[in-house]
């Protein structure tokens, strides 16, 4: 009798161990965030630009970290073009702001655009391979992805 007692007492003390973790181990989650861009649209720029503010904003509220990287390719990278983004100026503000944000300019769709004449990216867009390839590998890590 003694024994079951002893363990149940193990049980019950692990149990409210695990109980009074669940919250730390639900604040230690990092949140990630794979945004789409493949209009030259400038209210779905900003669309994916409030999305990303509207994310960031609701983790950060909640204590909880989150990354964000929003791709673009086609006729979206016009985003980060520093000739032709609508939004340039407020990529800059939120890039000074969030530390965990990313723009990430298609290789491809870059390289096509410059066969006219050299085409600048601004300096918060890095250039990656392929947009598309960039956002399978973020999907294939468990990033979650939004198209506005």
């Amino acid at each position: 009798m003694k024994r079951h007692h002893f363990f149940a007492s193990v049980l019950l003390a692990v149990g409210l161990m695990v109980v009074q973790a669940a919250p730390v181990l639900a604040a230690g989650k990092v949140h990630k965030l794979a945004i789409h861009v493949d209009e030259n649209d400038k209210s779905r720029m900003n669309m994916a630009l409030n999305n990303a503010a509207n994310v960031m904003a609701y983790y950060e509220a909640k204590g909880e970290e989150v990354h964000i990287e929003i791709v673009a390719y086609g006729p979206g990278l016009h985003m980060f073009r520093a000739d032709t983004s609508p939004v340039k100026q407020r990529i800059a503000a939120m890039a000074l702001e969030l530390d965990n944000i990313k723009f990430s300019a298609c290789g491809n769709t870059h390289k096509k655009m410059s066969k006219k004449g050299k085409v600048a990216l601004i300096s918060e867009a890095k250039l990656v391979p392929s947009g598309v390839v960039q956002l399978m590998e973020l999907q294939e890590k468990g990033w979650a992805y939004v198209r506005p």
